[in-house]
């Protein structure tokens, strides 16, 4: 038994120690990168900075109402969404079908078509503040480049590309002239030593989103085999009673120089580097966890289809607009329904809207019993097992930014699945939702990855002094790693050589 018990010692360790030869640079680099990601990601532009930098719509300018701008194209089919919007100074109304959208200009009723490059260039100089005599064309980008290679911006090709001298860079996107992408010399320099490597974002491997899936799930699935077998060797090995004899005295563990930080640094922070693997291979979904019990699907809002346009003769846009005058800039203004009425929601930053009914006054949230039907009528659920009032983070609802939005309503349905739902009453959106295998995801993902514990976030820099000192003990061993690894690799060729 005790020679079985050697062999498969023997060839754990080797197994051990020809992965951590494979993926020893993997593993170092994600950890310095992981590191840099806690305070810089990817460059975007988030729905709170579009707000920041867009302009206030001008109510003098809005000379057409929805329903005369929706004659001047004369589509088929009523749109699912509509909104009136500032591009390039002007007012313009957006009508949506999916994703597909057309828009008119709302001070002369002129269909919005193709997007020229000098209004681009208005468009991007806008937006980032800086005088557009200065500003370089790029060029038109008709393929996906390092900063644009996510999926979500195919639909915005071919992007207009327009840089300046001190680095900043914008994409305005051909189809809806909005500025779509944007960064500066930093944030690109701070994606290259963060997001890139930590997502494996290079392009030419990321262009292709199912290889990049493989690599990413594959390599992270091994990555956590290696460490687990790490973790095992280095309890199997380690010696309480110090048996280990050596000329400078007895120890504990059987090796000196970096094989022994290596082992020690393991048995403290291979856990680390384990859980870390497995929940970035989690990222990437490769499992189901529905087992059977799957929550129903609701849209993102509780809204209402759009009514037809003709419903909201009764206020103008224009009026809506001049009312909010002096106590509220609106940027957007959003044609809905609620509860069958037809409405307009004003939004002057992320998460500062007004609702603004046909008849009557402004008001900041919907009727929370209306908001309980829709929910209802949207699952097709018959009852709600329970329903509060969520006024802080708590463990299924938070941000370590703080930009989630807050209070919201609490819903678990009476359903096998124990679906919940996070919705803002000042939009009826959902702002997230929970199954059965969702809440498993949410602990095994973003729990083990990013320790996003309430408890952790309400303390800062607690949350920061944790993961800090986890990242530098995990990228303490993955050094240790690259040493040994190196030292292998050239005693190897050494040895071939003769």
């Amino acid at each position: 038994m005790s020679g079985i018990a050697t062999k498969t010692k023997k060839y754990a360790i080797l197994f051990h120690r020809w992965l951590g030869v494979a993926f020893c640079i993997l593993f170092a680099l994600w950890f310095v990168s992981g590191i840099v990601m806690m305070y810089w990601t990817f460059p975007e532009i988030t729905q709170r900075e579009a707000l920041e930098r867009a302009p206030a719509l001008d109510a003098a300018a809005v000379k057409l109402s929805a329903a005369e701008a929706f004659e001047k194209i004369q589509p088929a089919d009523t749109p699912t969404r509509a909104s009136l919007e500032t591009l390039n100074g002007r007012p313009i109304y957006r009508f949506y079908w999916g994703r597909d959208q057309l828009g008119v200009w709302a001070d002369t009723g002129e269909p919005f078509e193709a997007v020229t490059e000098s209004l681009a260039r208005s468009v991007a100089a806008r937006f980032t503040g800086q005088a557009a005599s200065s500003v370089r064309f790029e060029g038109r980008i008709t393929e996906a480049d390092q900063w644009t290679v996510q999926s979500n911006y195919r639909s915005h090709m071919p992007l207009l590309k327009f840089s300046w001298p001190d680095g900043e860079e914008v994409y305005v996107s051909s189809v809806t002239g909005e500025a779509v992408q944007h960064s500066t010399r930093g944030s690109r320099i701070g994606a290259y030593f963060g997001a890139i490597p930590h997502w494996l974002y290079f392009l030419p491997l990321r262009e292709n989103t199912k290889l990049w899936n493989d690599v990413v799930v594959w390599s992270s699935g091994i990555g956590t085999i290696m460490s687990l077998l790490g973790i095992a060797i280095g309890l199997w090995l380690y010696s309480p009673s110090k048996r280990y004899r050596f000329p400078s005295g007895a120890r504990s563990v059987p090796y000196t120089g970096q094989k022994r930080w290596h082992t020690i640094l393991g048995l403290f922070f291979g856990l680390t580097v384990c859980t870390w693997a497995f929940s970035g291979m989690m990222s990437m979904e490769p499992f189901d966890l529905s087992w059977g019990r799957r929550s129903p699907r609701v849209a993102g809002s509780l809204q209402d289809n759009l009514p037809e346009l003709g419903a909201f003769a009764a206020r103008h846009p224009r009026d809506v607009i001049a009312s909010l005058a002096g106590s509220f800039e609106v940027k957007r203004l959003e044609l809905g329904s609620f509860a069958g009425e037809p409405l307009y929601i004003a939004t002057e930053a992320e998460h500062h809207t007004s609702i603004i009914p046909m008849a009557g006054t402004a008001r900041e949230a919907f009727d929370t019993g209306a908001i309980e039907q829709s929910l209802l009528n949207a699952t097709r659920s018959q009852s709600i097992a329970e329903k509060r009032l969520v006024t802080e983070f708590e463990a299924y609802y938070v941000d370590r930014h703080g930009q989630r939005p807050l209070p919201v309503l609490y819903y678990r349905l009476n359903d096998e699945a124990g679906s919940a739902f996070y919705v803002d009453p000042k939009t009826a959106r959902v702002v997230a939702r929970y199954g059965a295998g969702s809440r498993l995801n949410r602990w095994l993902y973003h729990g083990l990855h990013s320790l996003d514990f309430p408890i952790l976030y309400r303390y800062r820099p607690l949350w920061d002094i944790v993961v800090l000192a986890l990242m530098l003990g995990g990228t303490a061993l993955c050094v240790t790693s690259l040493v040994i690894a190196w030292r292998r690799l050239k005693r190897k060729a050494v040895q071939l050589s003769h």
